[in-house]
């Protein structure tokens, strides 16, 4: 069965502590929480001070994706700030850098993942994978929340899931990007396990209702 991830990119940031909180009462598993620097998407979020903010307010999985450049620089601080699974992204570095920002990572008790955008092949991450808890798989371009599904990521998405079962059975498959009940579905026939979903979610009239729908229930 899928585990469950808001992203709370879609929140009410005014009251972004009860719709934290809310989470685990409507059966969530994990908070996505996207990090995005103006410069490798052309937006802005949160930072490390939300982050930090947020693992207080709850025990759930705090699931963080950062969307910035040579994420390097940042991934220690995020993991003292609360991250229990980091995904940096497959396009922004090198291959040295990105493989020793996910060594640092594991060696700091997080567990390291892996992003590609929609553009990239399904085997960019076989030199990562070995590394990874889990692969994120992007079915919209990062950078903004409320973007239509992009189907034709799915022969994508279920190569990773092959890839994932010869080389790392034990690595989650998120997807994100357009998820709702219907797009869930898809996802998860062609191997996903962990659904992330922002806009619907936090427009749903029952979040409860809607996790247990996206798990397939």
């Amino acid at each position: 069965m899928a585990k469950v991830a808001p992203s709370i990119l879609s929140s009410d940031f005014l009251n972004l502590g009860r719709d934290i909180r809310n989470l685990a009462v409507n059966g969530a598993d994990y908070v996505h929480i996207d990090v995005m620097d103006g410069l490798f998407v052309p937006n802005i979020s949160v930072g490390l001070p939300v982050v930090k903010a947020i693992r207080p307010a709850t025990e759930l999985v705090m699931d963080v994706h950062l969307m910035v450049e040579r994420p390097i620089r940042y991934v220690e601080r995020f993991c003292q700030a609360g991250a229990d699974i980091l995904t940096i992204h497959v396009e922004s570095d090198s291959q040295e850098n990105t493989l020793a920002a996910l060594k640092r990572i594991k060696e700091l008790g997080v567990r390291p993942a892996i992003s590609l955008r929609p553009v990239t092949p399904a085997q960019a991450v076989l030199p990562f994978l070995p590394l990874c808890s889990l692969i994120l798989v992007m079915t919209v371009e990062p950078g903004f929340g409320g973007q239509s599904f992009m189907q034709d990521m799915m022969p994508k998405l279920k190569t990773i899931s092959q890839y994932i079962a010869q080389h790392n059975p034990e690595c989650e498959l998120e997807v994100d990007g357009g998820i709702n009940v219907e797009t869930a579905r898809i996802c998860r026939e062609n191997g996903a396990n962990v659904l992330v979903s922002g806009s619907t979610y936090f427009k749903s009239e029952d979040p409860a209702a809607y996790c247990r729908a996206l798990r397939g229930e």
